[in-house]
């Protein structure tokens, strides 16, 4: 049966950190695990996980010691005979250690419980490959060889500083009784007719019986009181068979807020890392504010054509990062410092965050993201048209910018703005009337910057990954939908990137490999979202669909892998 699984980074759990000069996360053990695979672990066919202790492991080692070298109490063996069993003792639990772990490495249910091992059963794991490594260390103490016996010591401290640390870890990570769990549930609250178990937590199927805002909090303090410990619960349907059945995903809190502190930007150098890129983003502000200048211009020039400029991006930006932070904050999620991605084509490519806490709704996933893009359009075309009034065209006023043609060149994703401010010249090379021969197309600085933060605007609302627009996406469509989306945007924009668009494959190889993934599922991912929310979302698609896609009024360059350049003859 599928299950609905959570994102990795949601479900990647760390050992919690405790004062002692040893660290081991659950990030290494993850690592180890998927190297060495020789690990005592047994399945049941009920998906249910069971693990033999090392004490239950040291007996049955001994048990067969005892029955591979039992002597006669009337014999008296030799020195050289015992010397001999041992040996071959030895190489029967190096042969079966091998068998096991081939066996292992065959074993289908071993590797998918690989996909997503639970804390507790890790631990085990790792306790075990542990005490082989430390079993190894002891047959090679005899051995003489002052270097290799100082080095052994301290691979021995080592690994007893990482024994105690697991054995500390244990007593916090342990695996929820799905047993006392499942006689939480009943008719008053969310019915379960089937169990298994999934990490420390398990998931329960059956199906809502009362509103589920009235289920989660009488369900948590049941569950939380049942297991002895706090825990978080989440609502999603899972698909078998073109069959949609409800689902109810339990995990301890403590493993869940362990991995968001792991996760978590709001950090020192997390600050540090946002003030960095947001000086880079202003530094490249300004540089590509210079390009546009006319030639010769002076320093009082370039001050009273970038002040605008400059001046309309800020807005932008704080309008959006506004409305984004007070939206956040009215359902509760926390946002990790905003980070600015500068650009010296367009000179910023909008701004990204993290949630630091889980979202209680679809709701909030998809309001979030349409705050701060519906709020940056807005704020644009407010700037773009107060421009146009002022100076009664785009291409107008005291201070104009002039855009040279090759700012467009192999960037159909620009041909917006061309479109609105005009080509240079025609098809035949003549100068048009709007443009300035040997300069370029005047535009109000401001105009400019409200045609531009569209552009960067729709770049974010593409459906990629964890950008805004693949949020959107996976509130409105789900995540597999998401993930189909998020593949053929990835696609169209590594297309337009082979025909030369540095634009286009910039902001894919970003957008995949920086905000790929999915997001984290909201706790509440069964109740649908209102028609008017679908309707924002086809209102904003249809924007960012006519804000990107190349049209004729753009001038571009018909060869490939052109090198992107400002100046230059006309």
């Amino acid at each position: 049966m599928a299950s609905p699984v959570l994102n990795s980074s949601c479900l990647s759990l760390a050992i919690i950190k405790k004062p002692s000069k040893h660290k081991l996360s659950f990030t290494q053990i993850s690592q180890s695990l998927t190297q060495k695979k020789s690990h005592a672990l047994s399945f049941r066919k009920s998906s249910t996980v069971r693990f033999c202790s090392l004490q239950d492991q040291q007996k049955e080692e001994k048990n067969s010691s005892a029955s591979t070298i039992a002597i006669a109490p009337d014999e008296k063996p030799e020195t050289s005979s015992n010397d001999e069993s041992k040996n071959s003792e030895l190489e029967k639990s190096q042969e079966k250690d091998k068998q096991q772990e081939v066996d292992w490495k065959e074993d289908e249910e071993f590797k998918k419980f690989m996909g997503n091992p639970s804390i507790e059963a890790a631990m085990e794991l790792e306790k075990k490959r542990i005490y082989q490594q430390l079993k190894e260390i002891e047959r090679e103490t005899d051995s003489g060889n002052p270097i290799k016996k100082l080095w052994n010591n301290v691979v021995r401290d080592r690994l007893q500083g990482e024994k105690e640390m697991l054995e500390k870890a244990n007593e916090t990570f342990k695996a929820l009784d799905l047993n006392k769990l499942k006689s939480c549930f009943g008719f008053d609250t969310f019915f379960a007719v089937d169990v298994r178990r999934f990490g420390d937590g398990g998931i329960f199927v059956g199906n809502l019986r009362k509103p589920i805002d009235e289920v989660i909090p009488k369900l948590e303090k049941k569950l939380s009181e049942a297991a002895g410990r706090d825990v978080v619960l989440w609502f999603m349907e899972e698909k078998n068979d073109d069959i949609t059945k409800q689902v109810c995903m339990v995990q301890p809190k403590a493993e869940i807020d362990l991995q968001l502190e792991f996760t978590k930007l709001s950090t020192p150098w997390g600050y540090i890392s946002a003030l960095a890129l947001a000086v880079a983003t202003f530094g490249t502000i300004a540089i590509m504010s210079g390009f546009f200048l006319k030639p010769g211009a002076s320093f009082d020039d370039y001050i009273s054509n970038v002040v605008p400029l400059f001046a309309g991006f800020i807005s932008i930006l704080a309008v959006s990062e506004i409305a984004t932070r007070v939206t956040a904050a009215r359902y509760g999620v926390k946002l990790s410092p905003s980070f600015l991605v500068p650009s010296n084509w367009t000179g910023c490519l909008g701004v990204m965050n993290n949630y630091e806490s889980l979202l209680p709704n679809k709701k909030a996933l998809f309001d979030i993201p349409v705050a701060r893009t519906a709020s940056a359009y807005l704020t644009s075309l407010i700037l773009a048209v107060s421009a146009f009034i002022v100076d009664g065209s785009f291409n107008g006023g005291d201070n104009a910018l002039f855009i040279r043609p090759e700012f467009f060149y192999n960037n159909p994703l620009l041909s917006f703005v061309q479109l609105v401010i005009g080509p240079y010249a025609d098809d035949l090379g003549n100068v048009l009337p709007n443009a300035v021969e040997g300069v370029g197309v005047p535009v109000d600085p401001l105009a400019f910057a409200g045609l531009l933060g569209m552009v960067v605007t729709s770049l974010n609302l593409l459906p990629i990954g964890r950008l805004e627009g693949g949020r959107i996406a996976q509130a409105l469509f789900g995540r597999n939908t998401a993930t189909l989306l998020s593949a053929g945007t990835s696609l169209l924009l590594g297309i337009g990137g082979l025909s030369g668009s540095i634009l286009c494959i910039a902001w894919g190889l970003f957008a995949t490999f920086f905000r790929g993934g999915e997001e984290i599922p909201a706790k509440d991912e069964i109740t649908p979202l209102e028609n008017d929310r679908y309707a924002w979302g086809f209102v904003l698609a249809v924007t960012c669909f006519l804000t990107l896609f190349p049209n004729g009024g753009g001038t571009y360059s018909n060869s490939f892998f052109d090198p992107p350049f400002f100046r230059g003859g006309l």
